[in-house]
């Protein structure tokens, strides 16, 4: 039974920050992982928890859902599609359901007192097209959207979403390693140039002999580039 915003509350896994709550992220784990297991490997491979004085980090889990490409087994992904391809057509009626279900999260952090440019969303692989699709389809307000290891298809409704845009678009920062084999690099090169081509800001870190994986210098750019779009309030202060 396909999964509708209101009858599905996301399992999710929080690192609290560690002073006043002023700011959001919405971390979105790849394929067939959890939101604990993205957490957990972060932490090792930082060799310590993610954390902000301000930020409150938030790991949601897919729901189980038969994925084609593990030919309709069951697997926690964030939606289906035909395979891992860049040039096939997107499963769009699962990512819309998806990003219904996800607008429950923001909205729940907006009804908590956080405003919408204090929030950043971002993924690994999957959960980094999931974000994209969240943002610049339904919420071009929030804070910046991170994509690691992502890509978009070439006829993607993201494209269309920005197209159709006259406001300003949330920045986009992408890291990808030049020797993955699963998500090539040239298809995460291709949705940076895309997007910026059409108007959003963009950053884009190749890193080289990283495969699809999470690693420590990719980390901690991003996790700079995450102060940049949430600062504290004595940064916002000094400003």
């Amino acid at each position: 039974m396909a999964a509708t915003s209101g009858s599905v509350r996301l399992q999710r896994c929080i690192v609290s920050p560690a002073g006043r709550h002023s700011a959001s992220l919405i971390f979105l784990h790849g394929s067939g992982d959890s939101g604990q297991g993205l957490r957990t490997w972060i932490k090792q491979v930082l060799n310590q928890e993610l954390t902000f004085q301000h930020i409150k980090i938030i790991y949601p889990t897919a729901p189980p859902r038969p994925y084609t490409p593990m030919k309709g087994g069951i697997s926690s992904v964030w939606f289906d599609r035909l395979k891992i391809s860049n040039d096939c057509p997107e499963h769009l009626e699962s990512i819309n359901v998806m990003c219904q279900v996800l607008t429950d999260l923001i909205d729940d952090e907006v009804k908590s007192g956080i405003k919408k440019n204090r929030i950043l969303v971002g993924g690994f692989s999957m959960g980094g097209c999931m974000a994209m699709h969240l943002a610049y389809r339904n919420h071009q307000d929030v804070a910046g959207v991170f994509a690691l290891s992502s890509f978009l298809n070439k006829t993607s409704a993201v494209y269309q979403a920005v197209r159709e845009s006259d406001g300003v678009l949330p920045e986009l920062f992408q890291c990808h390693g030049a020797a993955d084999e699963l998500v090539l690099h040239s298809w995460g090169e291709e949705t940076n140039s895309m997007l910026k081509s059409l108007g959003v800001s963009t950053k884009f870190h190749s890193f080289p002999g990283v495969y699809h994986e999470l690693s420590k210098p990719e980390l901690e750019k991003l996790k700079s580039w995450i102060l940049t779009k949430l600062p504290g309030e004595m940064e916002r202060q000094s400003e």
